[in-house]
């Protein structure tokens, strides 16, 4: 019979059990275990599959010989990048197949996320969409360079390409990204007011307040797998939009709604019997919300229940 692999440690230990690291291998991975998740969630757009990608990471890690070994936070990015690109390669072909829109699976943050304005942008929603444009070889480049601002030898001997390769791909990616990107800095008095005023409108049904704070062209994106009740296409326009709220999130006797900050930007979360049942997140332009992010998909909730720890 074959010995179980042993589960990556997270930042408690070996495991997740609470023990102390105990040995060098152990300690570099737990160090830079918040950087490598998201440098794997940036490009996937999935925590579960990049906790699948950490566990590879770490076992790998485990086979190398750290004598030679001169920058382990270089190396364990390239294991992860490797790793993340085989497994994004993969998801692309099912992600052909999924019912209506695909969003990024939400993650629960911490004020300090939002607070480092690139970081917030790199993993919101809105970005994790453009991304998906991005051919995996071009989003790896573009995440190491842009996000993780690694040199491009570093992000050559990450991605299998001569350093003159990955210039003209963080060229491509970049040009890509910017053509699509938010279109202004939104203060953080400006977004309160924006959430607490949409999350009025929604709590009311008054479709007129909703109108109040959508962008004229405003797109609304609804995720249910096919397992939740869901739009199956995208949404766009304001009255459109609107609409849409007030029929599918107007009557909410039976939910319990808060604000939150998901993936560095702020959200609403709707429980319905104590279980959550939708993530509504907001994407803010010049004062004004021009994209609404909903995940009613049950596979991509799971994660939830505490916040994520993000890294550069």
């Amino acid at each position: 019979m074959s010995t179980p692999a042993q589960p990556a440690p997270d930042d408690r230990g070996i495991g997740g059990n609470g023990r102390s690291p105990s040995d060098p291998a152990t300690d570099a991975y737990v160090a830079h275990r918040n950087l490598l998740f998201t440098v794997a969630y940036e490009m996937l757009g999935s925590a579960a599959d990049a906790e699948d990608v950490l566990q590879e990471t770490w076992l790998r890690w485990n086979t190398v010989d750290l004598d030679i070994v001169q920058d382990h936070r270089a190396y364990l990015v390239r294991i992860t990048t490797r790793q993340a690109l085989d497994r994004l390669r993969t998801l692309r072909r099912r992600r052909e197949s999924y019912v209506g829109p695909w969003l990024p699976e939400p993650l629960l943050t911490s004020p300090d996320v939002a607070t480092e304005v690139e970081l917030a942008e790199h993993v919101s929603m809105a970005m994790l969409l453009v991304l998906e444009a991005l051919t995996p070889i071009e989003r790896a480049v573009f995440v190491l360079r842009e996000v993780f601002e690694l040199d491009y030898e570093e992000i050559s001997d990450a991605v299998g390409r001569t350093p003159a390769a990955v210039r003209q791909l963080a060229y491509r990616s970049r040009a890509h990204v910017a053509a699509r990107r938010p279109r202004g800095v939104v203060s953080a008095a400006d977004t309160r007011n924006a959430l607490a005023a949409f999350q009025r409108a929604v709590a009311t049904g008054d479709l007129q307040h909703l109108l109040d704070v959508l962008s004229p062209d405003v797109v609304f994106l609804g995720d249910g797998g096919g397992i939740a009740r869901a739009a199956l296409a995208p949404v766009v326009g304001a009255e459109a939009v609107a609409a849409v709220l007030s029929a599918g999130l107007g009557n909410l006797a039976a939910r319990s709604m808060e604000s939150a900050q998901v993936n560095g930007c702020p959200a609403l979360i709707l429980r319905l019997d104590g279980q959550i049942d939708t993530v509504l997140a907001l994407r803010m332009d010049d004062g004004f919300i021009t994209g609404l992010y909903s995940v009613r998909n049950p596979e991509k909730l799971s994660r939830l229940w505490r916040k994520t720890t993000l890294r550069r």
